[in-house]
């Protein structure tokens, strides 16, 4: 059984409409500054165990990157943080970047 699942740009906006989930945002720092998933917050090593300790694990956790590839590493990393349901997105950034607005 996998950590997590994948998840399209579809599922990640009803999530959002929902107002019942986390973003995650491994991309670095200066692609986050040009544009990102409203609400996703930057993560990288220097935040990474803050955001762990103070995050609500029972919330779904959705990790997203570039292209969706690095997302998935960084998915089964939070799964097994203790993250009960993470999902990594789909053709990341790009992908929703085609679909929907970025902040």
């Amino acid at each position: 059984m996998s950590l997590f699942q994948e998840i399209d740009t579809q599922g990640v906006k009803e999530l959002l409409d929902q107002k019942n989930v986390n973003i995650v945002d491994i991309r670095d720092p200066g692609s986050y500054a040009t544009g990102h998933i409203p609400s996703a917050v930057s993560v990288d090593d220097s935040n990474v165990q803050e955001f762990t300790e103070n995050t609500d694990k029972d919330k779904p956790l959705v990790v997203c990157c570039y292209h969706g590839i690095s997302s998935q590493g960084a998915a089964a990393y939070f799964a097994e943080q203790g993250f009960k349901k993470v999902f990594s997105m789909t053709g990341g950034f790009e992908a929703w970047q085609a679909n929907y607005p970025a902040e």
